[in-house]
């Protein structure tokens, strides 16, 4: 039995029959859930992430690569993902239901597992224009070009970079553009339980009246033609679409912000086949 699947969580956690655990040899944290565990590899690049810094680049440049970047992700990466993980995506009929409701935008949440898990979302959206926030540590590093022009926007490190942060974010509403956010903040590989959630996104929902949709990855184990592509540990895995939650704006910011993260975690729970999930409170 691997380290993950030995931890105090799984033991802890009841979920469905059928339900597939990757047996991965990881050693999941049991008291932290946003201890980071999946390290940065950095490229030597220096960035600055103060006020100064374009969070919002308009540029040539920017739009070209945001483009060479789109093109990549839609040829290349999106068959990677169903070739080397097998992606299914469940679910998709309730964007399609409430399309009309997302004339203004919308903001995605989904369990962060997975270096493609960002890739996943967007094919279920049909790739649309999104935009979402990322540790400032990966401007720093080797993945630095897919995440920033994949639609990442670096977290400042620095007080007067919260404005033009901000800023940023309110011009991607004004343009209707979608959002997401990984709630858990930090990515654990294949773990199964759904951590806590921070706050924030659900936050700036309510601040743009935008209704959140969850998501969630669950896995299958590696069959037929997939065992040529990764090691049978390394699970396939099914993204589910769940339904919309809208904020009611006529309520207290506080208490509506957390009736839609306690809607979304507890949707991604089920949609995982979790019974009883092993993080006991899903805010933090």
């Amino acid at each position: 039995m691997g380290k993950g699947v030995d931890n105090l969580k799984y033991r802890q956690m009841q979920v469905q029959p059928g339900v597939y655990l990757p047996d991965i040899d990881i050693e999941y944290p049991e008291e932290d859930p946003e201890k980071k565990i999946a390290p940065v590899r950095y490229n030597g690049r220096q960035v600055v992430l103060d006020e100064t810094f374009p969070y919002r680049d308009e540029s040539f440049h920017s739009r070209l690569h945001h483009l060479l970047n789109r093109l990549m992700l839609v040829c290349l990466v999106s068959w990677l993902n169903r070739l080397r993980y097998g992606l299914k995506i469940e679910g998709k009929e309730n964007l399609k239901k409430y399309r009309e409701r997302f004339a203004d935008g919308a903001m995605t949440v989904c369990n962060h597992v997975y270096r493609w898990d960002m890739a996943c979302v967007l094919a279920a959206t049909g790739y649309r224009t999104t935009w979402f926030p990322i540790y400032g540590d990966h401007m720093r590093g080797k993945d630095m070009w897919f995440m920033r022009y994949l639609g990442g926007v670096p977290v400042p490190e620095t007080r007067g970079g919260m404005r033009p942060f901000s800023e940023a974010f309110d011009e991607y509403h004004r343009r209707k553009d979608w959002l997401h956010f990984f709630p858990e903040s930090c990515s654990w590989k294949f773990y199964a339980p759904i951590r806590p959630f921070k706050k924030g996104a659900f936050t700036m929902a309510y601040k743009y009246g935008l209704p959140v949709i969850p998501m969630v990855l669950s896995y299958r184990p590696r069959t037929g033609i997939h065992r040529l592509f990764d090691k049978k540990e390394i699970p396939l895995v099914t993204l589910h679409v769940g339904t919309p939650v809208f904020p009611d704006l006529t309520k207290n910011v506080k208490e509506e912000s957390h009736r839609l993260l306690t809607e979304a975690h507890a949707q991604m729970v089920r949609m995982a086949g979790i019974l009883k999930n092993p993080w006991p409170d899903c805010a933090r």
